[in-house]
């Protein structure tokens, strides 16, 4: 055999290994980021979910807070003994 046909050989396979090396890599780099992207859009719709939940439980605390205080508000000494002089009120007007 020539030398330069060992050497035209030679070069034909490693540019034939390279190349499909490379597109292997491609390959895999191009399913790595739509995993990634997929990933990353879950986490987003996961996060916008939270958000709505933690508002929503935000809200449901504060209406709590506010109905809490009606009823020891309504029930307490203080607003008893108001309605008490309250009604002694109407009661000395009565006569």
């Amino acid at each position: 055999m020539h030398p330069l046909t060992i050497i035209f050989s030679f070069i034909v396979i490693a540019s034939i290994i390279v190349f499909g090396f490379t597109a292997l890599m491609q390959k895999r780099q191009l399913a790595y980021k739509e995993r990634k992207d997929a990933l990353d859009r879950e986490a987003a719709m996961k996060m916008e979910g939270d958000s709505d939940a933690q508002r929503e439980v935000l809200e449901l605390r504060e209406r709590i807070k506010v109905l809490e205080r009606i009823a020891t508000d309504a029930n307490s000494t203080e607003s008893l003994e108001l309605k008490a002089i309250s009604a002694e009120i109407e009661k000395l007007r009565d006569k």
